[in-house]
C-alpha cells in the first residue's frame, strides 16, 4: 500500500493548528506524518532566536510556546529564510521534502524552496501556489500523509476544525467513515463554506 495519500488543511491562527494535531495525536494517528509550516510573523522591535539546546529546537519568539509544543509533538524542526515569503517555520516531515530540492538548480514553475518540497512529493503546481499564498498572508498549512486509511481517518478529524481551506491529493478513494461519501479524485478542494453546506452524504 502507498503512502501518496495527502490532506492539506488551512488555518488561521495557531491555536486552531495546534488543536487539529492533539485531536490527531489522540486518534492514534502517527504524529510523524505530520508537518506544519507557517511564516514567523515578527516585527523589528521584537528579539527573535533559534537555537539548539538539549538536542531540540528552541525559538525565542513571538509564537514561542507554540512553536515549543509542536516541535516537542512533531519530528523535524526548521527555520528557513524564503525569497517572497520570509522567515518560515516548519514542523515535521517537510523540513526533509524542502531540503530535498536545495541541489534543484531550476525549482519549477517559479515555485519557493517550501512550494517545492510539495511539489516535490505529488502535490499539484495549483494547489501548491494556493498554499504559498496562504503562507504569505500568515496562515498555518497543515499535512498530514499516510496509507487509505490513515489519510480518511485524519480526513474526519480534521473536518471536525476551523480549517479555511481543506483539499486531499490522492490518487484512490478515500471514504468518509460512517457515509457513503467518497473523494475519487487525485485533487478535491473543500472550503469550509462547502463542507457546512454538504453534510454527510445519503
Amino acid at each position: 500500500m502507498s503512502d501518496d495519500n495527502f490532506v492539506v488543511a488551512v488555518y488561521t491562527t495557531d491555536t486552531d493548528v495546534e488543536e487539529v494535531v492533539i485531536l490527531l495525536q489522540k486518534s492514534g494517528f502517527n504524529t510523524k506524518k505530520l508537518s506544519i509550516v507557517a511564516k514567523d510573523d515578527q516585527t523589528e522591535e521584537r528579539a527573535v532566536g533559534y537555537y539548539i539546546t538539549g538536542g531540540r529546537m528552541k525559538y525565542w519568539g513571538k509564537r514561542a510556546p507554540f512553536w515549543g509544543r509542536v516541535w516537542g509533538l512533531l519530528v523535524g524542526a526548521a527555520f528557513f529564510a524564503v525569497p517572497g515569503v520570509g522567515p518560515v517555520l516548519v514542523a515535521g516531515p517537510l523540513v526533509s521534502w524542502i531540503v530535498g530540492t536545495f541541489e534543484c538548480t531550476v525549482i519549477a514553475g517559479g515555485l519557493t524552496t517550501v512550494g517545492a518540497g510539495l511539489y516535490r512529493i505529488g502535490i499539484p503546481h495549483n494547489s501548491v501556489l494556493q498554499y504559498e499564498a496562504a503562507l504569505k498572508a500568515n496562515k498555518f498549512v497543515l499535512v498530514a500523509y499516510g496509507m487509505t486509511h490513515e489519510v480518511a481517518g485524519a480526513l474526519d478529524i480534521i473536518q471536525t476544525t476551523r480549517f479555511t481551506n481543506l483539499a486531499v491529493h490522492s490518487d484512490v478513494r478515500l471514504e468518509r467513515a460512517g457515509t457513503r461519501q467518497a473523494y475519487t479524485l487525485k485533487t478535491r478542494s473543500i472550503s469550509r463554506r462547502d463542507l457546512e453546506k454538504s453534510g454527510p452524504a445519503q
